[in-house]
């Protein structure tokens, strides 16, 4: 039992900003099964934060607030990795020089462009859910969506190889692979969706197909994966999600 919520206290405190005690030890390996349940969190307190300022403004002043809050609390890390991941994929250069420009820290214009675009992708979904669904759908939408998007990542480590030998962010995520059991946490929101009927199906299906296509061009353009690959992959599953769920509403 120790272990389970160091494990989660790790994962908390790697993608998130969130308090999650002092002196925890960093688990590398164990944190990575728990990341479907920081995004259930991180849905959680959106779901709050959303409703709290829902009584104050309307919804496309409330879709950029969600928008931002989910940025703060999670320190941009994942926007970070989609920025240098954006200049690296489309810098048309051969795979080990793409590698060296994600490691750069400053960002070009490519990764600017993509940043800018997941935002206002993300935006305009959550806008659209907020003004087409019904209070229930809307909250469990909130919820779930951030846990779907960490979720993608843990199919990141099954399946692609780490790109770096020695180095990088994302390294010891790699150091052993993943089975089965560590997708567990990645059924509560597929189980939450099940409540949103035929609409939820057709969002896991979004998922999946999602998760194909990026995995797919990751492989094709790379043969491999980083940190950054998977903090792209995480933006990127959060955006077409809440785009596709505004539009499943409809």
């Amino acid at each position: 039992m120790k272990s389970f919520f160091t494990d989660l206290k790790s994962a908390i405190l790697f993608i998130t900003i969130l308090p999650a005690g002092k002196n925890v030890a960093y688990s590398p390996l164990g944190m990575i099964k728990f990341f479907p349940v920081v995004g259930l969190i991180l849905g959680g307190l959106l779901l709050i934060f959303d409703v709290s300022i829902s009584y104050l403004w309307s919804p496309a002043v409330a879709a950029v607030l969600d928008v931002v809050f989910l940025v703060v609390v999670t320190g941009a890390f994942h926007l970070d990795g989609l920025g240098d991941a954006a200049d690296g994929l489309f810098s048309h250069r051969s795979k080990e020089r793409a590698l060296e420009i994600m490691k750069d820290s400053r960002t070009g214009m490519m990764g600017l462009v993509a940043i800018f675009c997941i935002l206002a992708v993300k935006t305009a979904g959550i806008y659209s859910v907020k003004t087409s669904a019904g209070h229930f759908q809307t909250l469990a939408l909130l919820l779930i969506i951030p846990s779907y998007s960490r979720s993608s990542m843990l199919f990141g480590i099954r399946f692609l190889n780490y790109g770096r030998k020695e180095t990088g962010t994302g390294l010891d995520l790699f150091e052993k692979g993943i089975g089965l059991t560590d997708f567990f946490f990645v059924l509560i929101p597929l189980v939450i969706s099940l409540f949103l009927g035929y609409k939820g199906l057709v969002l896991n299906f979004v998922f999946l197909g999602t998760l194909l296509l990026v995995l797919g061009f990751y492989k094709k353009k790379l043969n491999c994966i980083t940190g950054d690959m998977l903090g792209a992959m995480n933006e990127i599953m959060e955006a077409v999600l809440f785009l596709a769920a505004g539009a499943l509403i409809l």
